[in-house]
């Protein structure tokens, strides 16, 4: 006696929300698993923060508007620092994924093409969304304070969300294009070093001298960074 199977049929939309469901947890739950990368992205950028504030603090603070003071200042270049090399982690598994054949697993399966990069980089989104909450309580516990209303607080979550968003789905592009994790590395390093060190992240650009100063006022990363710090700031964005 044979028995006939009968199978759901979904939407090609529903489908592919379902299956990236499913991976967004298959990511999230590798994400919990490690956790001495998981220390280790909340760990470094509060390094960063500590260290650049107290060993650069004294002599930066001259250099900026009055009643600014070095932390304010740094705090907007910190995060956008750290969810820039936060995309890293995306492009390493995604290569992962590939190197190991698990992308090739699943595309035998009657699943969304897509699926598994929307698992990557909306689980990535919410590790660096929980990383710079955990950086703004410790920023506020050294001192940092904001002029940024509701509105302002808003606007600075969407283009903190952009920024992860279009990074990440950089870093997948790098991850498919990699041959090897070690590569990824280099090139995820790079490609974000020189945009984020080169940028007003840590000192006002008009320190710079003037080849480096043209760069770093017309890259992407120093418009986000100032914009974003003139909102936490409560100051114009101007063309940022």
């Amino acid at each position: 006696m044979s028995v006939q199977l009968e199978f759901e049929h979904k939407s090609r939309i529903m489908q592919s929300v379902t299956d990236s469901l499913l991976m967004i947890k298959r990511s999230s739950t590798h994400i919990v698993r490690h956790t001495d990368q998981l220390l280790g992205t909340f760990f470094q950028p509060v390094m960063f923060l500590v260290l650049f504030s107290a060993v650069f603090g004294g002599a930066i603070s001259k250099a900026l508007p009055e009643g600014v003071s070095y932390l304010n200042f740094l705090m907007a270049g910190i995060i956008i620092q750290t969810l820039a090399f936060g995309s890293t982690t995306t492009a390493v598994a995604v290569c992962n994924d590939l190197q190991k054949g698990i992308i090739d697993r699943f595309k035998s399966l009657p699943m969304s093409n897509v699926a598994v990069l929307n698992g990557h980089v909306i689980s990535d989104l919410a590790r660096n969304g929980i990383s710079t909450a955990v950086m703004l309580a410790v920023g506020f516990v050294m001192g940092f304070r904001t002029h940024a209303d509701l509105q302002g607080w808003l606007m600075i979550i969407g283009l903190l969300v952009l920024f992860t968003l279009t990074f990440s789905w950089l870093a997948v592009i790098v991850g498919v294009k990699a041959k090897s994790i070690e590569a990824v590395q280099w090139l995820s390093f790079i490609i974000v070093f020189p945009l984020t060190f080169a940028s007003s992240a840590f000192v006002p650009t008009e320190g710079m001298n003037k080849f480096l100063k043209a760069f770093a006022e017309n890259q992407p990363i120093t418009h986000i960074i100032e914009a974003v710090r003139a909102l936490m700031l409560g100051t114009p964005t101007g063309n940022h």
